[in-house]
């Protein structure tokens, strides 16, 4: 039996699952495959990606078509290789010989393939890159044998030939699962944006980004000349495919019919690029806070009625403030936009002419990023009078409050309104049995919880958080907090009931098309207002004493960076 997450809930069968991405070049796959690999872990199941393209990279070169033609090693007309100090064919440091003399290539030349390589008529490089994908898909069924249960092959996949090989394979592998997700975008202003920044990709470390550009291009049309969307091919072999068009606009569900990809398909049906931040924050101090005392339904203390008019306060300024960051974030990147561009491809901005010149214009914005009308805004409560009584001081005109069940704090059962102290006192093998497992441990009596329980509860509260297209304000407990946070930030829900997250904090997430990017902001009570902190310092963990006597905080507590990213401000 397979379990669902971290709770009690199971499926009726013990089978694993591989997702195959499918799609070509800038379409958003590497979004869609760390969103979809953070929710799937949060959700407890190990999950793991397996990129090819790192492993192409590591793979070398072919003995030609190889590397950035001679015509394209320079920068704004000079050459970037300057003697014992760079490469002669890109700007960063070369290697150097015993001798002190400049070796052939620097490591990123080493692994780096121009766009020739991806040439369909190039055999040596087809077979090269046939052989990469099934060498990482050995290494993904070699993982799952070992325990693990959803693995993400994380390529192009992009021909009906490379399909069939995948699912010819996994023929072989008993109680293993196919799901093919194809991620196919139309909108031509989302492309370029990508193409963009695929120039700051590996394969282009130290080359002009106009001369990445021309050849990212180039290379995108050699995917185009071979790439053949999922269809009759694959629903011959009756395989299970979800493909998302234009970031969930569009979905469309073939045969799916596992409980693991019907998570999937669920979840990726439920995303949107627009720019909204969710912030997350406890209620103000009560009674029972006061008293050092867990759970129960008490009111406010005076110290949490004044920081609920502060809240207030600061997030009408907060929704003035992130409107002009969104205006200077899209001058930005339409900036971006207009620089460099190349022309060649169906998908070229409209301000660049056919015979490739800028034109006047500045380069158009991305339908969503253009409409700028006063965005909703939403405030989730529980339904514990704590956190309604934080939200009494906001413009119900300006403001849509809604109380949710599922953002009550975790219930202690018989151990609801009493201090830890008490417990320790009253029930020491309970008090004990939670210091060794946090995570796993529910609280005894009728309807007692666990952090693996809230998971569960939280699970819409996240697809829907998701789905929303403007900014929330979740008002609610510690308990809650720190598994929205474990959600949002990448952290391993193990350490997730050990975050240090007291009263009095503000955390605000915003996401990103590379990952969600964190600020934080702390109550003065002196000033009776906000000050915005160093968001890397505060994802503390608090070892429990009993199991970890001689381990230290740890200071931050630091998912993977290619998922989040942290506000350095002080």
């Amino acid at each position: 039996m397979l379990t669902l997450g971290h709770g009690d809930a199971r499926t009726d069968s013990d089978h694993k699952l591989v997702v195959v991405m499918v799609g070509l070049p800038a379409r958003g796959k590497s979004y869609i495959v760390k969103k979809l690999k953070r929710y799937l872990s949060w959700l407890g199941f190990q999950t793991k990606i397996f990129n090819v393209g790192d492993r192409r990279r590591l793979a070398g070169s072919t003995d030609e078509h190889e590397h950035v033609p001679p015509s394209a090693r320079h920068t704004n007309g000079a050459s970037l290789g300057h003697a014992g100090s760079a490469c002669a064919d890109c700007d960063s440091p070369s290697g150097m010989s015993n001798n002190g003399m400049q070796t052939p290539s620097c490591t990123h030349c080493a692994t780096r393939h121009s766009s020739s390589f991806f040439d369909p008529d190039n055999a040596r490089a087809k077979q090269i890159r046939e052989q990469v994908a099934l060498d990482v898909f050995e290494d993904l069924l070699r993982w799952l044998q070992a325990g693990g249960q959803i693995a993400i092959h994380d390529a192009t996949n992009s021909t009906i030939e490379r399909r069939s090989a995948l699912i010819s394979r996994l023929k072989s592998e008993a109680d293993v699962n196919l799901l093919f997700v194809e991620s196919i975008c139309t909108d031509k202003d989302i492309i370029n944006r990508n193409i963009k920044l695929k120039t700051q990709s590996p394969d282009y470390v130290g080359i002009d980004p106009e001369v990445a550009e021309a050849d990212f291009r180039a290379r995108l049309r050699n995917y185009e000349r071979a790439y053949r969307t999922i269809g009759a091919a694959e629903e011959k072999l009756d395989v299970q495919y979800c493909k998302i068009i234009d970031v969930g606009k569009k979905v469309i569900a073939y045969n799916i019919q596992g409980f693991l990809e019907s998570q999937v398909v669920f979840y990726l049906m439920n995303m949107n690029l627009e720019s909204r931040v969710i912030y997350v924050t406890r209620h103000g101090e009560s009674e029972d806070n006061a008293a050092g005392r867990i759970g129960g339904d008490a009111s406010l203390a005076p110290n949490g009625t004044k920081y609920a008019k502060a809240l207030s306060k600061f997030i009408d300024r907060r929704r003035v403030e992130f409107a002009a960051e969104v205006e200077e974030n899209n001058r930005r990147l339409a900036h971006f936009m207009a620089s460099g561009s190349s022309s060649g491809t169906n998908s070229e901005p409209e301000s660049v002419s056919s015979h490739g010149s800028r034109a006047s214009a500045p380069c158009s914005m991305p339908s969503s990023l253009r409409r700028r009308v006063q965005p909703d805004f939403e405030i989730w409560t529980s339904m514990l009078k704590r956190t309604m009584e934080t939200v009494e001081y906001f413009d119900p005109l300006r403001y849509r409050i809604k109380n949710i069940r599922s953002l009550n704090e975790i219930y202690a059962g018989k151990c609801e309104g009493m201090t830890y102290e008490e417990i320790a006192r009253e029930y020491p093998d309970e008090y004990e049995a939670r210091q060794l497992d946090k995570f796993y441990y529910r609280y005894p009596g009728i309807g007692g919880e666990s952090y693996a329980d809230v998971v569960l509860r939280l699970q819409q509260v996240i697809v829907e958080l998701e789905r929303i297209r403007h900014s929330v304000l979740l008002v609610t407990h510690r308990a809650m907090a720190r598994t929205l946070l474990s959600y949002f930030m990448d952290i391993p829900t193990t350490h997730m009931p050990d975050m240090d997250l007291p009263l009095g904090f503000i955390y605000g997430c915003e996401p990103r098309p590379f990952g969600n990017f964190l600020r934080v902001w702390r109550y003065d009570s002196d000033r009776d207002d906000f000050e915005e902190i160093n968001a890397s310092s505060v994802l503390k963990i608090r070892y429990p004493k009993l199991v970890m006597a001689e381990q230290s905080p740890v200071s931050p507590l630091l998912p993977s960076p290619a998922e989040t990213a942290y506000s350095s401000k002080r």
